[in-house]
């Protein structure tokens, strides 16, 4: 997590500075992080969706992260920090026939395909340039759980690849036939989100690591990569117990590795978003208002969903403290709700203990935002400033990006 003990002073200077709310970013930090990561046995690639600020790709890049990329906007911004189109997988279940064009154009040779049509489109688009491409085919797996899946539940519908014996049954159509410049290379299974249970990890590794090794000798497939795809979680509560130790990451994917695909001289990929980067931000907002409702204390502050969407989407918030120059340790604490300005019971940010005392023109600061804070949020829903982004690199404060009034993009 974002150490605050560090950083305090810098954020109380910037939240007074800066007039709005913002987000943190600790690179210095990140970096160290990226660096250990960089030692699991996988070939590691960084899920932009997590976060596509600038700073934070340069970061990774320089560890020697590659990236997974799933739309032509994240492409182009991964492309103008300079990392190589072939450090690129281009991933997610839309992907026109245009949008395969423009990723060859571009020079991304790796693929992550999601149906029969995408199969399609690729093999004729590589043999029309004459282009050899790599391709990995999606699937979906049937769970004996009543977890809900992060991607739609055990077995519901989704549009995230297809099962094993629909990938047969298009095999059986003869659609991998004629694959001159199409190189099937492996196959990706990506279905639990926010797993912080080494045991459950190592589990669902296991499982998956076994029908697709069963599922590639079915499709007469070279089994070369098996793409785990991302899950590893970080903890949402100050729990120490939650954490996810990355050591056991190692172990487990090293014993997966020494007992699965050693023989078949495979790999596992990784495409790691909220642990690579999640702990490594903040996201500071001032308080307004302070009342009681129905013998509940209320807070309200100046951002909310419109920059955290998280926690309508998941019930699930954010660690949150209270941002002062000096906490009283021998002041009571009480319960508050924390709602943000929008005109909808959406923006509630969660239930937290603070100091009685809060008041307006104290702030808030929340943690783990480094991964789906702003981007995945609404931040033109009624017309509020947009936040800063700073990034703290180099052991120096950067404001990449000011606050923005709505006139900048209102038209």
């Amino acid at each position: 997590m974002l150490d605050v003990s560090a950083h305090r002073e810098v954020l109380l200077d910037l939240a007074k500075k800066l007039k709005a709310p913002f987000f943190y970013y600790d690179l210095d930090a990140l970096a160290k992080h990226a660096e250990r990561l960089n030692r699991l046995p996988v070939k590691l690639f960084y899920a932009l969706k997590a976060n596509p600020l600038s700073s934070i790709i340069r970061t990774l890049h320089t560890e020697g992260f590659r990236f997974d990329v799933a739309s032509i906007g994240e492409l182009e911004q991964v492309l103008k920090q300079g990392v190589d189109p072939k450090d690129i997988l281009h991933t997610g279940p839309c992907k026109s026939y245009e949008q395969l064009e423009y990723f060859l154009e571009k020079g991304v040779r790796i693929f992550v395909l999601e149906s029969a049509q995408q199969l399609c489109d690729l093999k004729v688009l590589s043999k029309l340039k004459k282009l050899p491409v790599q391709a990995l085919l999606r699937v979906q797996l049937i769970w004996d759980s009543d977890k809900e899946n992060v991607l739609g539940g055990g077995g519901c519908q989704t549009p995230f690849g297809l099962l094993p014996n629909e990938w047969q049954e298009v095999k059986a159509n003869g659609l991998f036939n004629d694959l001159s410049y199409l190189d099937i290379i492996g196959l990706h299974c990506f279905q639990w989100g926010n797993i912080v249970d080494i045991n459950e990890l190592k589990l669902i590794w296991t499982t998956i690591t076994k029908k697709l090794i069963h599922l590639s000798d079915a499709l007469e497939i070279d089994l070369k990569v098996i793409d785990l795809g991302g899950g590893l979680g970080i903890p949402y509560h100050h729990n120490a117990n939650e954490t996810l130790c990355l050591s056991e990451v190692d172990q487990a994917l090293s014993e997966l590795k020494e007992a699965y695909l050693e023989e078949l001289g495979a790999e596992y990929w990784l495409e790691l978003g909220r642990y690579a980067v999640g702990e490594y931000g903040g996201y500071v907002s001032r308080i307004v208002d302070k009342k009681t409702v129905n013998n509940k204390g209320l807070l309200i502050t100046e951002g909310g969903a419109q920059h955290l969407l998280r926690p309508a989407l998941t019930q699930d918030p954010f660690p949150c403290q209270l941002l002062r120059e000096k906490l009283d340790s021998n002041m009571q604490t009480k319960a508050f709700h924390v709602h943000g300005p929008l005109c909808t019971s959406l923006d509630k940010m969660g239930g937290y203990l603070f100091s009685e005392d809060v008041s307006p023109d104290d702030y808030l600061l929340y943690d783990q935002v480094g991964a789906y804070g702003f981007s995945e949020s609404m931040p033109f829903f009624l017309c509020h400033t947009l936040p800063a982004e700073v990034i703290f690199q180099d052991n120096k404060v950067h404001i990449v990006r000011a606050p923005v009034g709505a006139e900048s993009w209102l038209k």
